[in-house]
Formats: structure tokens, C-alpha cells, sequence
């Protein structure tokens, strides 16, 4: 798993610092709910019925022994003595009081964790094969380039108000255990013929009640993932909630998609607006 350097446990610090700077403004009267609203979704707090829930970062789902026991401690001294793991491999605590937030966040970095990018329209938690490092059938760690995808879109500014929250997923064995069809896109470690291991990229999938499986590009190699810092991902608010994916055909970094992948058509009859997977 990545170790934090003095940087990154310094960016962490300072952000913290920040939010609870926010948050004395929010309970003095300062800010309104309105203007204090985006300011706690960036840092991973919700405004529930009865109390705020704070979601906190898993990368890839890899915890520490030390971190699972500050995440204990964080249960026991601020909640109800428990938590809920997430489809998204992160951790939620929902009987949070908003006083004691900034408290937890200090409590989080100084065990190399956060909230940031758990809630909001961005690029969500990389989740990955809950088996990784340990599968049997797996090409090779996934992990590692669960890794890379997160440097690259942690609080990429192109990504942070997006119109919808965008899900990735990784996977490298030969069972998806990661459900990378049910994400916005998938990735799975694959091999060629010739024994050289490239992606299978999946595109347009999603969950809720009626949740569309991803389509299919032609198999992709490694440089598409390395140069991932040229590329971007962009949704348009669709006309109507129901409305799924118009896809567009990718400027060089990507295959097209294939033959009939082309447009997914909204079922109420709309028309969607376009989504394209790079610059």
C-alpha cells in the first residue's frame, strides 16, 4: 500500500486545519448551510435527519492494522462504537456532531487517512478486487495501478464539480470480482496472444434500481492508464434522471467504441447529452 511522505501528511494537516476553521464559521453563524454545504461535501461530511455522517477514504479498499484501530478508536470516541463499510470499499460513521468533525479529521491524518473526495460530484474512491495481491487468478496486482488512477485524480481540478459523482473500478483476475461493469469505467488486466498484459476497458455502466452494464472497448495497453494525465472525463447533466450515456468517439487515446455501442438512448424517449473520454 502507498505510505505517506512529510508532504502528503502535510497537505493533510493543512486540510484539516481548514475545515475546521469552515466549521467554526458554520456553527458561529458565518457561513449559511448553503455556502457551508460544499464545503463540508469536499471533506466527506453529510447533513443526515439526525445527525451528519462522515465518509472516509479507503484507498482501493487497503487498510493498515494501525489505521483499523484508529478508525476503532475514531467509532468508540465519536460515534456509536461502530461503522459501515461501503459498496465503494470506504467508511462511513453517521452519528457525527459537526463540532466534533475537525476533531476527527485531525485523528484521521495523524494515521495517513482522510474524507477527501468521498462525497460530491468528482472521481470517487479507485476500488479494486477485495483479493488483490492474494488472488490465485490474477495477472498481476491490480493495486498498483488503482494507485496511479488515484494520484492522478485526487483533487484534479478539471474533475472536482462534476454534473455526477464518476466510479472507477479495477480488476486483474479472471472472476470480476471488483464489478467493474457496474461503473462509470472498469478496468481489467488482461493478456494477449503474444502474453503481453494490457486492459479490457468498460464504459457507461452504473447502479441504482435499473443499473446498465458497461459496454466493451477493444483491448487497450498499459501507456493508456500511464498517460492518464492527459486525458479527462466529462459528464453532462443528462435532460431527465433516467436518461443514460451518449458516448463519443475518443480523440486517439482510446479505441471507438464498437458498432452499436455508440449512443445509449434515454427509455423515457430523450435525448442524452454527450460524454466524451478525453480532450
Amino acid at each position: 500500500m502507498y505510505r505517506y511522505d512529510e508532504f502528503d501528511r502535510g497537505f493533510v494537516e493543512s486540510r484539516a486545519a481548514q475545515f475546521r476553521d469552515q466549521v467554526e464559521r458554520r456553527l458561529c453563524g458565518e457561513l449559511s448551510e448553503d455556502e457551508f454545504k460544499p464545503l463540508r461535501l469536499q471533506n466527506g461530511l453529510y447533513l443526515q435527519l439526525h445527525a451528519y455522517m462522515l465518509r472516509i477514504a479507503i484507498p482501493y479498499g487497503v487498510l493498515s492494522s494501525d489505521q483499523l484501530r484508529g478508525l476503532a478508536g475514531i467509532a468508540r470516541d465519536f460515534d456509536r462504537g461502530f461503522g459501515h463499510f461501503t459498496t465503494r470499499q470506504n467508511l462511513q460513521f453517521n452519528w457525527i456532531r459537526l463540532v466534533d468533525a475537525p476533531d476527527i479529521l485531525d485523528r484521521l491524518a495523524a494515521f495517513d487517512m482522510h474524507a477527501i473526495q468521498t462525497s460530491g460530484n468528482c472521481i470517487r474512491n479507485v476500488t479494486c478486487d477485495p483479493l488483490a495481491g492474494a488472488a490465485h487468478d490474477e495477472i498481476e496486482d491490480p493495486r498498483v495501478w488503482a494507485e496511479i488512477i488515484r494520484q492522478w485524480s485526487t483533487l484534479h481540478p478539471e474533475f472536482a464539480f462534476l454534473p455526477r459523482k464518476f466510479k472507477i473500478a479495477i480488476s486483474a483476475g479472471a472472476e470480476d470480482r471488483a464489478a467493474t461493469g457496474f461503473h462509470d469505467i472498469g478496468v481489467r488486466l488482461v493478456r494477449n496472444r503474444g502474453g503481453e498484459t494490457g486492459f479490457r476497458i468498460l464504459v457507461g455502466g452504473g447502479q441504482g434500481r435499473t443499473p446498465p452494464a458497461g459496454a466493451f472497448h477493444p483491448e487497450a495497453p498499459h501507456p493508456v492508464l500511464s498517460r492518464g494525465g492527459d486525458a479527462g472525463l466529462y459528464r453532462r447533466r443528462p435532460p431527465c434522471r433516467r436518461c443514460r450515456w451518449c458516448w463519443h468517439r475518443p480523440c486517439g487515446m482510446m479505441p471507438a467504441l464498437p458498432d452499436g455501442y455508440g449512443r445509449m438512448a434515454c427509455r423515457t424517449g430523450c435525448r442524452a447529452m454527450p460524454m466524451r473520454l478525453c480532450r
